[in-house]
């Protein structure tokens, strides 16, 4: 194991500057999104809510079947999510900095999914779809924030597969636990900041069109599509930040498995070798579902997107990938499935001793 075990405070201190700095964006945030509704009321905008078509269009069996499958797949999630936060914070034999990202992420995962499929599921058993102005944009501010934060960490993640396969011997001078929680928190940084950007491009314009947004969320493209303004400008400039958003951590996470896969092919030993990949397998398995995802939601012209196009690849993004997360990493990875199980066992254990 590489350095020591986080414990409480570690855990604590590690996290207390992504508050502190959350608390202040939320403080400066708010005003924000208040001015924004006034300032739209004054322009005599007839829009004053949302409408979040979903599926609504599908026959009550279908919403039926459809809440019973989401709740699942979001139960599911929490559980798995939540499981790999627990034992990586509590558990000393998983202290290394992998560990220590993967909890985050998994935090994260939490974070992205919570902000959409509650909702979704409302939506499915009521008939009242409406969503206000500030309900959307806090919504779509959560989405960018914890999704820029989670492309970062995504990156992090493969730098650090890197230092500690081509550089075993540094690993633990190099990937400390001040370096973990310094990347952790430029992460979280970069994510909240770049939401309150995305959102003013969003809400720049007033709106007087249709309301009627056809995703089960607030998605950034659409909701500029209702614009009465010009949309072209803001969709450049989503369109640009999601190429350094999107694309800057990819180059961090190709260069570090190319050096990561010359390094593997100049080994001599065919079980190091398979033990590598499998390690690399589960991270690199994670960037590809979320990265493809988001690409084709941000990064292609409106004119080829469509509500059968949108909502599958925002499902995608927003529920299958948090899911798979935890699952993909657990069932590749010995070390993990072991703290799982013995996690379950006591839990199963202390179950019986209280019945």
């Amino acid at each position: 194991m590489v350095g020591k075990a986080y414990n409480d405070s570690h855990i604590f201190h590690s996290f207390s500057p992504t508050y502190t700095l959350l608390s202040y964006l939320c403080f400066i945030y708010l005003p924000f999104s208040i001015r924004l509704q006034v300032v739209d009321t004054r322009n005599s905008s007839t829009v004053t809510e949302f409408i979040l078509v979903g599926f609504e269009q599908s026959t009550p069996s279908t919403r039926a079947l459809l809440f019973a499958l989401f709740l699942a797949l979001y139960s599911l999630a929490m559980a798995m999510n939540g499981l790999i936060i627990f034992i990586t914070w509590t558990d000393p034999r998983l202290n290394s900095p992998m560990y220590f990202f993967l909890g985050h992420l998994s935090f994260l995962d939490v974070c992205f999914i919570t902000t959409t499929i509650p909702q979704m599921l409302i939506h499915l058993v009521i008939k009242n779809h409406t969503l206000t102005f500030a309900s959307c944009l806090t919504q779509m501010y959560l989405v960018f924030g914890v999704g820029v934060a989670e492309c970062i960490l995504l990156a992090f993640m493969a730098y650090d597969r890197y230092v500690a396969i081509c550089h075993p011997l540094a690993y633990a001078q190099i990937m400390s636990q001040q370096v973990c929680v310094s990347l952790v928190s430029i992460a979280w940084f970069f994510g909240l900041i770049n939401g309150i950007l995305l959102d003013y491009m969003t809400f720049r314009g007033p709106f007087c069109r249709d309301n009627h947004i056809e995703n089960f969320f607030c998605e950034a493209p659409i909701v500029i599509a209702l614009s009465c303004g010009d949309p072209q400008f803001s969709l450049r400039v989503i369109f640009a930040d999601a190429i350094v958003v999107l694309l800057s951590p990819m180059v961090l996470i190709v260069i570090s498995y190319a050096r990561i896969l010359a390094s593997i092919l100049g080994r001599n030993s065919s079980s190091g070798r398979g033990k590598t990949f499998s390690t690399c397998a589960s991270h690199l398995t994670v960037v590809i579902f979320f990265y493809t995802s988001a690409m084709f939601s941000y990064m292609n012209p409106r004119s080829t997107h469509g509500p059968d196009k949108d909502k599958p690849f925002s499902l995608l993004y927003t529920i299958i990938t948090p899911m798979c997360n935890p699952v993909i990493y657990s069932f590749r990875n010995k070390e993990m499935k072991g703290t799982m199980a013995r996690a379950l066992g006591r839990s199963s254990l202390s179950q019986a001793e209280s019945v």
